[in-house]
């Protein structure tokens, strides 16, 4: 479903696992910075509501969103979470560039997903334009973190069941 049709902070908490039991990890690119803090500030304010503790959450910052699947690696080793969240935004340039950071942060955590025995959630925004990524991290399409947060919470429940 395309965002425009839906609001991504828009769930039913009734239908969402309780977190007080999970670790969580979380990798947030540095690159676009305005935009994945506000990912990154929305993914934590659901977490914190669904009950994780938030000593149970650890992120790790990495340069640029191709970073994110070896960051999210690292997590998963280090800190052993339930689940590891990866927050990014590529925004189209001019250049060929997006495309091929699109692809390889894509194939990366795809490769995560059937390398390890953990979910990894894919909250990268890939937009055309600055105000399509803020009108998806906290704008009029709600925000990209929530709804990593929130798919990351029923994955955990998924796999621990």
């Amino acid at each position: 479903m395309a965002t425009s049709l839906k609001n991504l902070s828009d769930y039913d908490p009734a239908g969402i696992p309780d977190g007080s039991m999970l670790r969580i990890g979380i990798v947030v690119s540095e690159w676009n910075e305005e935009i994945t803090a506000a990912l990154l500030e929305g993914a934590l304010k659901t977490l914190k509501k669904h009950g994780v503790p938030e000593e149970n959450i650890h992120i790790r910052s990495v340069p640029g969103s191709f970073e994110i699947p070896f960051g999210a690696r690292i997590v998963a080793d280090l800190y052993s979470p339930d689940v590891v969240i990866c927050l990014g935004c590529v925004i189209q340039g001019e250049t060929r560039h997006f495309d091929y950071i699109c692809q390889g942060v894509t194939h990366g955590i795809t490769e995560l997903n059937l390398d390890y025995n953990i979910p990894f959630i894919f909250g990268i925004l890939t937009t055309n334009n600055l105000e399509q990524a803020k009108d998806r991290a906290g704008g009029k399409h709600g925000n990209k973190g929530d709804e990593a947060a929130v798919t990351a919470l029923k994955m955990a429940a998924l796999r621990n069941r």
